[in-house]
């Protein structure tokens, strides 16, 4: 069976992290939602997502075909429906639906013409920036069950302190060095090949992806995942990098969410409760103005390869787009568009040119190619987004 990912209508809800992968490829919990779905199902996936992505993330579409929607991550009972679907059935949660079974084309599918079953356990489903952090803890438990059944850690390093250790589980190659871990209020995962440096003090849930790095005396809890190749340092509560990201020094970070190739400057803070406990507003790109989220806590929302110099200072609620380079002192805007250039004291247009000469070099630190393929999507969000840039 050949099964396909699509985005559905979150996808917009979910820039800026939306405007460089599809919904399939945001991270939440140890896994993307494209990695959990394939090892559900032993078979890789394929994409529908916005013409400009295409190009990096194919659709391969057979005379049927499994559509699933991406923005609900699998349990294994749902995986155990979207196999048995035949042709003309839908799942639905709600007004959601799931996955459906077709042989139509994409403009040809009609719902009224289908058996439509109903989901009634719970899931979780990514459709807004925020989801992202806020669902973290329930999306790590289910990695963590998913990614340990059946298998033994290795050893827990003397000199480790550790609290309910059946919950910890060290991939092979990772190095831990007189740190404390706590996994009592939710598990530790620690990927291949990362590192927990002397002095860090961890209460779960934490995932760490391979190649990852807590640097010295590192504070994190809360629901916590650092995607392949990030090195963090400093104090982070409740906050999700996506992948080769760093934010290697002091200062706090928390109920935030951070794409990839980003990089937070030494003493970088941010605000994740109002001074008046009020509820958080976040910049909504679809309405061109800042939301309701109905949360009290809410950090810091970045989009790929975005900085920040020393010392940057973020409103709580802040959301800066991709590609963005941020420095100076004061707070910057709580709506920081793609490719803006500057800070609290104003912000011009960060050049394409400079762009792609940064990313190649961050890129090559880690053997990755900043190829035409990712100039051509940069190239394209530059222009989505020229809307918002009015300085």
């Amino acid at each position: 069976m050949n099964y396909i990912l699509f985005d559905g209508d979150v996808r917009n809800a979910l820039l800026p992290f939306t405007y460089t992968r599809p919904v399939a490829d945001i991270r939440i919990g140890i896994l993307t939602i494209r990695e959990k779905w394939e090892k559900y199902l032993s078979l890789t996936t394929t994409t529908i997502t916005e013409e400009y992505l295409e190009e990096k993330y194919p659709m391969v579409e057979m005379a049927e075909n499994i559509m699933i929607n991406a923005s609900f991550c699998p349990t294994k009972s749902l995986v155990e429906r979207v196999k048995e679907l035949s042709n003309k059935q839908a799942i639905f949660k709600g007004d959601d639906v799931i996955a459906f079974f077709t042989t139509d084309t994409q403009e040809e599918v009609n719902f009224d013409e289908y058996t439509q079953i109903e989901f009634e356990e719970e899931l979780i489903q990514v459709k807004n920036t925020w989801d992202i952090f806020s669902l973290n803890g329930k999306a790590i438990q289910q990695d963590f069950d998913l990614l340990t059944e059946g298998r033994k850690s290795q050893a827990i390093p003397d000199g480790v302190q550790c609290v309910n250790k059946e919950n910890i589980f060290i991939e092979e190659g990772a190095k831990l060095t007189f740190a404390t871990l706590n996994a009592s209020s939710g598990p530790i995962y620690i990927g291949k090949d990362a590192e927990i440096m002397e002095g860090c003090v961890v209460r779960g849930p934490l995932a760490m992806c391979e190649h990852s790095v807590l640097k010295l005396s590192a504070k994190i809890y809360g629901a916590t995942t650092l995607g392949p190749y990030c090195k963090v340092g400093g104090e982070v509560n409740n906050s999700v990098l996506m992948g080769y990201s760093n934010k290697g020094h002091d200062g706090f970070l928390g109920n935030s969410v951070l794409g990839e190739w980003c990089n937070l400057g030494a003493d970088t803070n941010n605000s994740n409760l109002k001074n008046n406990y009020a509820e958080v507003r976040l910049w909504d790109y679809q309405t061109g103005r800042f939301a309701k989220t109905g949360l009290q806590f809410c950090g810091l929302m970045m989009g790929d390869h975005s900085k920040c110099g020393i010392n940057t200072m973020f409103n709580t609620g802040t959301v800066v787009g991709v590609s963005a380079n941020i420095f100076g002192s004061g707070f910057p805007r709580n709506f920081v568009p793609s490719f803006s250039w500057g800070g609290a004291s104003g912000f011009s247009e960060y050049k394409l040119n400079k762009v792609f000469e940064v990313a190649d070099v961050v890129m090559k630190r880690r053997n990755i190619l900043f190829d035409e393929k990712e100039q051509r999507i940069l190239e394209h969000v530059f222009e989505e987004s020229k809307q918002f840039r009015n300085y």
